[in-house]
């Protein structure tokens, strides 16, 4: 994987590509909140040579620090697009874990008809209907939170809430471990309001392509559970739980998660 640079008034946004398969689709890998590029490191084994690759440390988050937490999840799919172009990607599918899958759906939203896929791991719907006014209100309230919780707590807490398994919960703890208290709580803070915000905006957030939804049968992080079961049923789209896995089913079970996106995406090719 070869590293690149992507300057913003806000920071820079590391992020890495592998494009040894010319021909091949583009994955366009997107970790979630406080994660970074290392949360793929299973799919980016599997897939190299074999797809296009590209995977980003998100801004503010990994190598894409320090960064100005001053941008919405707009931003973020703006930044993307402008990545995507620079690298002369025209065919690609869109795989976001959690947070990852928001920022695709809104990407899906600003640029319509460019994603050729998009395949949501442990994520949930942007679409308003979807989330309570309780739940908006508690996405912006949970900063504070995060800041009383003593940090070795968090530590402790947070990759046992994220996986279930030995390599799961050890690479969440090693990316924890890139912030300090304050960072984490500050960056977390701003990821949950600017997804409030995306919400309470009320935009339609078609998805346009062909989707799956993945979500780990373990996965316990808030209410994913549910919002996968509603968002398959309100929005017509295919739901596979992943076996013996949590909310970083990637990292949990990537067999099984490996083979999904390779069946979803060469069910692609024909309709390119």
């Amino acid at each position: 994987m070869q590293e690149h640079i992507f300057s913003t008034l806000s920071g820079d946004i590391h992020y890495w590509t592998d494009f040894s398969a010319p021909e091949a689709m583009t994955l366009v890998f997107l970790p979630g909140l406080t994660a970074d590029h290392r949360l793929f490191q299973k799919q980016i084994e599997s897939f190299e040579g074999r797809y296009r690759l590209l995977v980003w440390d998100a801004p503010g988050h990994g190598a894409s620090r320090p960064f100005h937490l001053d941008f919405t999840l707009r931003d973020m799919a703006d930044w993307l697009h402008e990545i995507l172009q620079q690298e002369q990607v025209d065919t690609f599918c869109l795989i976001g874990q959690s947070m990852g899958g928001y920022v695709a759906q809104s990407l899906l939203q600003t640029y319509p008809d460019e994603a050729a896929g998009f395949i949501s791991i442990d994520s949930a719907p942007l679409k308003r209907p979807y989330t309570t006014s309780a739940e908006i209100w508690m996405l912006r309230h949970c900063e504070p939170v995060y800041q009383a919780i003593p940090w070795d707590l968090l530590r402790s807490a947070g990759p046992i809430g994220c996986a279930e398994t030995p390599y799961g919960q050890a690479l969440m703890r090693q990316m924890m471990d890139c912030y300090g208290h304050a960072e984490y709580a500050a960056l977390s803070g701003h990821g949950f309001r600017i997804l409030a915000d995306a919400m309470a905006a009320n935009l339609p957030y078609r998805i346009d392509c062909p989707a799956l939804l993945l979500c780990g049968i373990r996965d316990h992080a808030a209410s994913t559970q549910r919002y996968n079961r509603a968002w398959a049923q309100g929005e017509g789209l295919p739901l596979v739980w992943v076996p013996a896995a949590g909310h970083n089913s990637n990292t949990d079970n990537p067999v099984f998660v490996n083979r999904q996106i390779d069946l979803f995406v060469r069910k692609l090719s024909p309709l390119l």
